[in-house]
């Protein structure tokens, strides 16, 4: 029996008694438990098998909660929540002194966002506490655009997939901390560096810190198909590094014709960065179910969300 559904009441009932729900956002689906259930929020962890040291992302209705989830708001923090909220921006910010410990993995600082997905803000509207929502896959495994991504991971571990659909962005949200008031972005992500820096100006990127990270998703393996990743500027010389393998191909527009490829998936035959992130993650689910001998995956452009799925990638592949 699928455990899809798109019975709002029985996600409120389940997380109310302290249950976790899959639920969808715009960037990708989340593991959600109510951020003061410390019983939801253990769960969590063990259910991913996610380190402890790794924080959580804290989903709110609206900013108009933000005060009660941090002690302090920058003003450049003010204007990027203005701005991009509801949206794939999560900012960190001074935690108030109500959120547990075990949210920030024992910083002083939270991470926060309002998505924008109607079935997830229509959920939040009608919870009496927030939820802590870390994507809905098995720690440093491919993250889940589709019910049935989480399904496949979680179907004997929760009691239900809240169902919204694909994910329109395609891959996890953009996080920015402050520093001195002055914002670092600690997770490239869907939504563009370009986009942040003509709202605030000149960004600084501190994306990967491996241990005690600052925020979610810095770790340098993460993301990752359990077929062998290759990352890579050119399919045609990568291919020859593979004779007799079973060879899957991610590229962004073009078609590579060889009789040694098994399989290939093109993100955006238009050239479309946001069509192409939109597909990422579905596609690298694709390819990991097909008994490949490697995925090669063709580096994108370096301008925008190309950047982002580079980043992404380029973990999918670390140390593969």
């Amino acid at each position: 029996m699928s455990i899809i559904s798109k019975d709002i009441q029985k996600a409120i009932t389940l997380l109310t008694n302290e249950e976790l729900v899959a639920i969808p956002t715009e960037t990708v689906y989340g593991l959600a438990g109510n951020i003061f259930s410390e019983k939801a929020i253990k769960c969590i962890f063990k259910t991913k098998k996610r380190p402890f040291f790794n924080p959580l992302i804290v989903h709110i209705s609206s900013v108009d909660v933000l005060e009660t989830i941090v002690s302090e708001v920058p003003k450049k923090a003010k204007i990027l929540a203005k701005h991009f909220w509801p949206g794939a921006m999560t900012l960190v910010l001074k935690k108030h002194k109500d959120i547990p410990d075990i949210i920030t993995a024992g910083k002083d600082t939270v991470a926060v966002r309002v998505p924008n997905h109607p079935v997830t803000i229509t959920l939040l509207n009608q919870l009496p506490f927030p939820l802590a929502a870390p994507s809905a896959n098995p720690f440093n495994n491919i993250s889940p655009t589709k019910p049935a991504h989480v399904e496949r991971y979680f179907k004997n571990d929760i009691k239900m997939v809240l169902d919204g659909g694909s994910c329109k962005n395609g891959i996890e949200s953009t996080i920015i901390g402050f520093e001195d008031d002055e914002p670092i972005i600690y997770r490239l992500g869907a939504l563009a560096l370009e986009d942040i820096e003509a709202v605030i100006g000149a960004v600084r990127i501190k994306n990967k810190k491996e241990e005690n990270p600052d925020a979610p998703g810095m770790l340098d393996k993460h993301y990752s198909p359990l077929t062998r990743t290759i990352l890579t500027s050119s399919i045609t010389k990568e291919i020859k590094k593979y004779p007799n393998k079973k060879i899957g191909i991610l590229t962004f527009n073009t078609s590579f014709k060889s009789d040694a490829i098994s399989y290939e998936i093109i993100l955006s035959k238009n050239k479309d960065l946001q069509e192409a992130a939109s597909k990422l993650y579905d596609a690298l689910h694709e390819l990991d179910h097909l008994n490949l001998d490697v995925i090669i995956a063709e580096k994108l452009p370096e301008t925008g969300l190309g950047n982002s799925m580079n980043d992404r990638l380029q973990r999918a592949a670390f140390s593969n």
